[in-house]
């Protein structure tokens, strides 16, 4: 190379750097980017130098993955047989709307009032009302045409009726689930004779306190003779399934796992992403595997309450059966949805904090707009700024950590707990993002050469 050469590259050398200098500071965005290039490219370069051939180590992490997406249901029905057998105040919460269903309503009133004209004699016992009572009766049964059966049926339905809508009837079931709840694994493993008990393929309750009740009314309502009728026990079909019986052992076997078997599926998974060789890919297929397999789970419910209801016997009202198994299943459905939720975030949450391009672009963008937001709103950070650049990461990891104990120990978390939690989360990181302005030139920093009309020097 000649002098003349070298010459002419020192001479292009120095004027790209007075283009570099004359360009001045790079924005907050464009830092944003060329941190997010330089991290790429690190990933490229530590891809290219991994070794291709992980064979065993994918094939073990694919096979983790799957057995915790396929305990991943079981894990759901588990927490749900567990609650419901074990927690009292949560099988309370399960029944205690039924009280107020109108299809409950509706089928409790006929039970009750078929079991009392069942089992009394009207003839007799009308025979049996004492004269000076007679108009009153006549009130209460009203002017009918046909046979003075159809009257009483009639005032017991009315009165029954009335007694199921009020809240003296709310008081009952509610009092009357509490006290039997010790009954209801009993019931569920074939043994015992409470309130709620296991009869064929049936699991009921007697309705013989609410009978009581409605005898009461009846005498006050002018049939003094009501109080003769001798007490009846009549059930009212919560659930009825030929599999019941079959059923018995594999949920007490997931009622007793149910504290365990949730945690063996997240350990498993958890064992999957450590252990695949990309585990950031592997970590957003464990989520969306979790996500799917309870999901699969949530459709399977709604498939069988069809099934379920077409099996319902003749004698059982079927939208009050509908009505018990969307109680009963309520919590569990609950629970699919926050899963599904949770899995979804997961995935979503990896995948931008990937080094693809889309979610390159979403983080640019993010963090362009805090910093537009920071700049119309003029804040000026002063030192925590600084404090808070230099701690990001592990700021921005222990609101992540706290998010996930917080839903961790959520009594019951729903799909709309799950979201709200994530949204929070989203904001704490937007907080963070906001306090670390990265171009934020210090309050005492002389302006730069060349701005507010003053002169550059040569």
């Amino acid at each position: 190379m000649t002098d003349a050469d070298a010459d002419a590259d020192a001479d292009a050398d120095a004027d790209a750097d007075g283009d570099a200098a004359d360009a001045g500071p790079l924005s907050a965005a464009e830092r944003a980017e060329l941190a997010e290039l330089r991290t790429r490219l690190s990933a490229m370069e530590a891809s290219a130098a991994r070794p291709r051939k992980h064979h065993t180590r994918s094939f073990f992490a694919v096979v983790l993955i799957t057995v915790a997406a396929v305990l991943a249901p079981l894990g759901v029905v588990a927490v749900w047989a567990n609650g419901i057998v074990g927690d009292t105040d949560r099988y309370v919460a399960t029944v205690a709307p039924l009280a107020s269903d109108p299809d409950v309503q509706a089928g409790v009133t006929k039970r009750v009032t078929d079991a009392v004209m069942e089992r009394v004699d009207v003839e007799l016992l009308l025979q049996q009302v004492a004269p000076a009572d007679r108009p009153r009766l006549e009130a209460a049964l009203g002017r009918l045409e046909g046979p003075l059966t159809s009257g009483l049926r009639g005032l017991v339905e009315s009165v029954t009726a009335r007694f199921v809508s009020s809240d003296a009837f709310d008081t009952l079931w509610t009092e009357l689930n509490r006290r039997v709840h010790q009954t209801v694994d009993e019931a569920l493993t074939g043994s015992g004779d409470g309130a709620v008990q296991l009869k064929g393929d049936k699991v009921t309750v007697d309705l013989a306190p609410v009978v009581e009740q409605v005898k009461d009314r009846l005498v006050d309502s002018g049939l003094t003779v009501a109080s003769r009728i001798p007490e009846v026990h009549t059930d009212f079909t919560v659930m009825t399934s030929d599999q019941i019986g079959k059923a018995k052992t594999g949920f007490r076997l997931l009622q007793l796992m149910g504290a365990w078997l949730p945690v063996i599926a997240a350990v498993l998974a958890a064992g999957g992403v450590l252990l695949a060789v990309r585990r950031r890919r592997a970590l957003i297929t464990a989520a969306l595997a979790v996500a799917v397999a309870v999901g699969i789970l949530g459709i399977g419910l709604a498939v069988f309450r069809a099934f379920y209801l077409d099996a319902v016997p003749a004698s059982i009202s079927r939208p009050a059966a509908g009505s018990v198994y969307d109680a009963l299943t309520r919590f569990l459905r609950y629970t699919v949805r926050a899963v599904v939720t949770l899995g979804a975030l997961v995935a979503l949450g990896s995948w931008l904090s990937g080094p693809g391009e889309w979610a390159v672009k979403a983080r640019t963008m993010w963090r362009s707009g805090i910093g537009a937001v920071r700049g119309a709103s003029g804040v000026r950070t002063g030192p925590v700024g600084p404090w808070v650049h230099a701690h990001k990461t592990w700021l921005n990891w222990a609101v992540v950590l706290l998010t996930a104990l917080a839903f961790a120990l959520w009594h019951h978390p729903t799909g709309m707990v799950t979201f709200w939690l994530a949204l929070g989360l989203l904001a704490l990181l937007a907080v963070i993002e906001f306090l670390d302005p990265e171009d934020e030139a210090p309050l005492d920093e002389p302006a730069a050469p060349g701005q507010n009309g003053n002169p550059t020097p040569t």
